[in-house]
């Protein structure tokens, strides 16, 4: 923590800004936080907006086998993260991560499924909302968060700045009976909304 934020994201981003509205997380509640993925600095800006230090919470990080290889996965190993095979992801992945859930820790899923650095238009993948939904017999006080990020460069630079912008806290309990694909759909629309506020706060 203290080589990541207080040395590398100093030292690399000029100016960082997080908007989060004074939005308040009910007590006891389970996180899960939903943003958009527009660059590997992203898992470090999002720990620095929502990890220990402001939540008493850690950030627990779902993601892609292919980025839990080598070096780097040695390295996202040590922040929190744990891999899943988004094609046939294990019944001991999906286990662990409802688990985290239940114990009102602060899970992290991209529902991008993969950097999209241009923020072209994606179909959300199913994983965050199925997940939630089976997290959801176990506990009722899921709370999932949209997020928009956004950098002053498409690729950040050094000296680069970055925005966080936190929307509306959303009540899984509300969409138990939502489809999947209206569930994404509305789950998408408030993270752009979020990243187009993101956006404007770093002069793009």
């Amino acid at each position: 923590m203290f080589v990541t934020q207080d040395i590398i994201l100093r030292f690399f981003f000029s100016k960082k800004k997080i908007i989060n509205n004074c939005f308040s997380i009910p007590n006891n509640s389970s996180i899960i936080l939903a943003p958009t993925h527009r660059s590997r600095w992203d898992g470090l800006v999002l720990t620095m907006a929502m990890g220990r230090r402001i939540t008493n919470k850690d950030c627990r990080f779902m993601v892609t086998k292919s980025e839990m290889k080598g070096m780097q996965g040695w390295f996202l190993k040590r922040l929190g993260c744990f891999s899943i095979n988004q094609l046939s992801p294990s019944l001991s992945t999906l286990r662990f991560a409802i688990d985290l859930v239940e114990k009102g820790e602060q899970l992290v899923v991209f529902p991008e499924g993969k950097i999209n650095k241009y923020g072209r238009k994606l179909v959300l993948r199913e994983g965050l909302y199925r997940l939630a939904r089976l997290a959801s017999k176990k506990t009722d006080s899921i709370i999932i968060i949209p997020i928009g990020i956004a950098y002053s460069e498409v690729s950040p630079k050094f000296r680069s700045e970055f925005c966080l912008s936190f929307g509306k806290p959303i009540a899984m309990t509300d969409y138990l009976n939502t489809t999947i694909k209206e569930f994404n759909k509305f789950l998408n629309q408030n993270m752009m909304k979020e990243e187009e506020i993101a956006l404007k706060n770093v002069g793009r």
